[in-house]
């Protein structure tokens, strides 16, 4: 173990330029797939719970759509949705390659995922201060900026903490087919080329990224919290 740790990091400074790009790569893919998803989830996920039969403006069928279209979204392997949206990526950013292509199928694998988590933390609030609210008068629209996003604010934060932490696994999956980052220098350098140094570079980076993103979320949501 200890020569296997000495040869780490001899061989640090040799990969380090890779490595850092590769970091970098991942930190760009994953952070405007973290915009994107807050972008159109966050949305998603209050018309899921406003348009459900007891929601502040129920409309079962369109609750039924898209409800389908967040559960379509979430069915599919990440692996498959690359490959199925290669045409909308090319469309979007006109190639199929590097870490900007990959930000199409990252963000709209996010976004169902974090469209459900936001729909359970605005559930967990608790419905005597909805009632509340629409018995001052309030309209639904200041009940949703006011009372249950608010309200719900440290669960948001949670479910965006686990949904970026997501990402970062689907970026080192985007490698795959060529979108860059750590996955793909885990992919080229360390199983194409047999590098065992190359490969746990990579997982202890990425290991890195999740453990920083889950130490700030953390500390956002006790920030937030009411309790």
């Amino acid at each position: 173990m200890t020569g296997w740790l000495d040869g780490l990091v001899e061989r640090w400074p040799q990969m380090g330029p890779n490595l850092w790009w590769g970091t970098l790569d991942t930190l760009y893919m994953v952070g405007w797939s973290t915009f994107f998803t807050a972008l159109f989830g966050l949305p998603l996920g209050v018309l899921l719970v406003t348009t459900d039969e007891r929601g502040l403006t129920p409309a079962p069928a369109v609750r039924a759509l898209l409800s389908a279209v967040v559960n379509v979204g979430r069915s599919l392997p990440f692996i498959v949705l690359m490959v199925a949206v290669l045409s909308l990526t090319r469309l979007l950013t006109g190639t199929t390659l590097g870490p900007t292509a990959a930000i199409v199928p990252l963000s709209i694998g996010a976004i169902p995922f974090y469209a459900r988590l936001v729909e359970t933390a605005l559930r967990e609030v608790g419905r005597d201060v909805v009632d509340a609210a629409q018995a001052m008068g309030a309209r639904r629209i200041v009940i949703v900026g006011k009372v249950l996003l608010p309200e719900a604010l440290p669960g948001l934060i949670a479910g965006l903490v686990m949904t970026v932490v997501t990402l970062v696994s689907y970026s080192a999956m985007a490698g795959a087919i060529g979108g860059g980052g750590l996955g793909d220098l885990a992919i080229r350098y360390g199983y194409q080329r047999f590098d065992d140094y190359y490969l746990w570079a990579t997982v202890i980076l990425l290991v890195l990224v999740v453990q920083v993103v889950q130490s700030v979320g953390d500390v956002l949501v006790r920030r937030v919290s009411h309790r």
